[in-house]
């Protein structure tokens, strides 16, 4: 995940004898991360300009480096098609029946109305244009309703118009249903009933000027027969065991696919692989699965009462970092982004999720990074891409090592408060070596004592702490035998 920021020039309503440059000093600072299939809004909030002229739309990429450039040129080219008091919530690519074209949902919000919003379908004739058209709009009402359709995508139905949208990835649905549901709460706390109000979107109306085979596809109902109760023949007892496979098999793939790059009909198919059945009759229930599955992997974990376990889009969530106390960040991937570097105390890990990753020579800094958050009477939030594996395994290492537990005790707490954890091989035997090094520090303090006392000579005490340390510099070096592993046993020592 990248962070992108742009600045927007943005129209305010206005008296007719309010001077006109006035309306140019106000800039809308808007940032997104993007992810793949998908854009979200992360803004901070308004900025007002210095100068007394501005440029209207610029984009400037604050970590631009790593975001995928046909996203910026796409999101661009669509903000360029909104009106400047309008801004996109949301974008997220969506399946298309053509091979060429591209096509994405947005979710759109205005300044001045902050419970309405509306969805507009946007069209690029292919991957590589500059240029995009709108083929959809479709007002959110106090009535709209969102529903998985047990195929791999979700109906909006408003003001009894059924549309159907298939995200590229679960990952997107999971985003996209989110925001939708924040929409039609908004739209029902205020009163935002079938024609009443969104006047605004009649500018959209206005200039819908996709293709008619853009059209079409906005238009099909293709799919709907998947919203179908299923009529399959099996037993209750039969099938209860068969959901019992799948929602374990299904956490399985979740917590070791990359969720960006995966579609529910891919997971079907692999559980297809797995439990050896064709799992047409289970459609909805895997989304729903799915689903809630994404919903204990999107919200923080709460491990202490000063410490979160979470996900890339946890850290993105600027309203969730406030409303926890977080001031400070761990960021323990290779591949995401610091998305408040002015709002929040940050430390990073550069890593990767792989097994060959030293994390041990890290749990030092960490300890101490947590350390201070603690002591600062602020909350801190770890994460990774998911909060699987890299920031789990070093909130385990911080618990073993503040509370006193063993490696058992640390992870089934944080299984408990957190069922998806689950630390690579590689980072679990990391985990048990940082747990003998805990353990030899422990030793020199206490069991060597205990020793001279059943009369052991002072010196063969030592020769056995020496044996022990050389064993754990062994064990802790591995194929790894780096100076931070080495200080780090030596410390503890």
């Amino acid at each position: 995940m990248a962070l992108l920021t742009l600045h927007r020039t943005q129209s305010i309503c206005t008296t007719p004898d309010e001077p006109i440059p006035r309306r140019g000093r106000l800039q809308k600072r808007e940032s997104f991360a993007l992810v793949k299939g998908a854009v979200l809004l992360v803004e901070e909030g308004e900025r007002e300009g210095l100068h007394e002229e501005t440029v209207p739309s610029l984009l400037g990429p604050r970590q631009g480096d790593r975001a995928s450039d046909t996203q910026r040129r796409h999101l661009h080219a669509m903000i360029s098609l909104l009106r400047p008091e309008d801004t996109v919530k949301l974008a997220v690519r969506l399946e298309s029946v053509s091979p060429v074209r591209v096509r994405y949902l947005l979710i759109v919000g205005t300044l001045i109305k902050k419970q309405e919003s509306l969805l507009l379908g946007i069209d690029f004739p292919g991957l590589n244009s500059d240029e995009c058209t709108i083929g959809l709009v479709l007002p959110i009402w106090s009535d709209t309703q969102v529903y998985l359709d047990g195929d791999g995508g979700f109906s909006v139905t408003s003001a009894e118009v059924t549309r159907i949208f298939k995200p590229v990835s679960i990952q997107t649905m999971w985003s996209v249903l989110q925001a939708l549901h924040g929409c039609c709460e908004r739209a029902v706390r205020g009163a935002v009933i079938p024609g009443c109000g969104l006047e605004w979107a009649q500018h959209y109306r206005e200039n819908v000027e996709s293709d008619q085979h853009c059209l079409n596809e906005w238009a099909a109902m293709t799919g709907l027969e998947s919203v179908r109760k299923d009529t399959g023949g099996r037993s209750s007892s039969n099938r209860e065991s068969v959901e019992r496979e799948i929602k374990a098999q299904l956490r399985d793939i979740m917590r070791t696919e990359d969720l960006e790059n995966i579609t529910s009909k891919q997971v079907r198919t692999s559980l297809e692989s797995k439990i050896g059945i064709d799992m047409k009759d289970y459609k909805e229930y895997i989304d729903n699965e799915m689903m809630v599955t994404m919903a204990q992997m999107d919200k923080p974990s709460r491990i202490l009462d000063y410490l979160y376990l979470g996900s890339e889009w946890n850290a993105a969530n600027f309203e969730e970092l406030q409303k926890n106390n977080v001031g400070y960040i761990l960021n323990v991937t290779m591949e995401i982004d610091n998305f408040f570097p002015e709002s929040f105390t940050y430390m990073n890990i550069r890593v990767y999720d792989v097994e060959a990753t030293d994390l041990l020579s890290h749990w030092n800094n960490t300890y101490m990074f947590i350390s201070e958050a603690r002591k600062s009477g602020q909350a801190i939030l770890v994460h990774c891409k998911m909060g699987v594996s890299r920031s789990a395994s070093t909130v385990i290492a911080y618990l073993m090592k503040q509370q006193g537990w063993t490696l058992d005790q640390a992870l089934n707490h944080m299984r408990e408060r957190r069922p998806i954890v689950q630390p690579n091989e590689g980072f679990l035997k990391q985990l048990h070596t940082y747990s003998g090094i805990l353990n030899a520090r422990s030793l020199s303090v206490r069991d060597f004592l205990l020793l001279n006392e059943g009369g052991v000579m002072e010196e063969e005490a030592w020769l056995i702490r020496e044996c022990m340390l050389m064993f754990l510099l062994n064990q802790a070096a591995g194929s790894h035998r780096t100076p931070a592993r080495m200080k780090l046993v030596s410390e503890a020592l």
